[in-house]
């Protein structure tokens, strides 16, 4: 369970925080400041970093979060977004996850914060992030794997990819509500997979695994509609 900083010993917090002090001071007194992306150093390995953290991992995984969130805007600097180094930005998340595991903040930073950047390649980056981490957690992470599949969609106007995260939230999230396991179905139609959309569909109504009277009634419907569409088609009258 997440503890507050609150709940942290004072000497713990104290001294955690004139470590990271230490840092910035330490950085504050070399030459004067250049608005360079590539200044953010690599982060220290996890193993490292537990052992650094007097038995608070969490804490340190709040610290380097707003060191993180900082970087950016330091004194007499202004880095937008889009300059920054998206690999090592991507470690730094990965390394507060492997800190706080259950912390749910770098994954929310990836999806709405550094994939929002107007550069395709970044974006990808974040949204392939987000997808590596869900793995580790299907049943906590899902929320942000299914904000990437709506990003791959209509940022990226790549299908396939968002497709290929939401059959992983349908296989391996089972703790996601329905409409995020059934994004595969309408992911299928806009990819002209009409017949494995409806196969799909088909399955879900009579595996007894949706329990929802307004959702089988929705799903009935749509599966009612993809057939009339096909039947009306040119290709089903030739």
């Amino acid at each position: 369970m997440e503890r507050p900083v609150a709940s942290v010993p004072r000497a713990v917090v104290l001294a955690l925080a004139l470590a990271l002090a230490a840092q910035i001071a330490w950085q504050a007194l070399q030459p004067g400041p250049q608005a360079r992306a590539e200044q953010l150093a690599a982060p220290a390995a996890p193993a490292v970093l537990r052992t650094l953290s007097l038995a608070e991992p969490i804490v340190l995984a709040q610290l380097l979060t707003l060191y993180l969130q900082a970087f950016d805007n330091q004194p007499g600097i202004s880095i937008p977004f889009r300059e920054l180094d998206y690999p090592r930005v991507a470690l730094w998340l990965a390394t507060i996850l492997a800190l706080d595991p259950v912390g749910q903040y770098p994954l929310l930073m990836a999806s709405h914060l550094y994939a929002q950047v107007p550069d395709r390649d970044k974006q990808r980056t974040m949204l392939e992030f987000v997808h590596r981490q869900f793995f580790a957690d299907p049943d906590r992470r899902w929320r942000w794997l299914a904000h990437a599949a709506i990003m791959a969609k209509h940022r990226l106007n790549d299908v396939k990819l968002a497709l290929v995260y939401a059959e992983d939230i349908a296989r391996h999230a089972r703790a996601a509500p329905s409409w995020a396991r059934q994004m595969r179905v309408f992911l299928l139609e806009d990819l002209g997979e009409v017949e494995s959309a409806k196969i799909l569909l088909g399955g879900l109504l009579v595996s007894g695994e949706l329990t929802d009277p307004k959702e089988i009634h929705f799903l009935t419907e749509r599966l009612e509609q993809l057939k009339s569409a096909e039947k009306s088609s040119p290709a089903s009258r030739n």
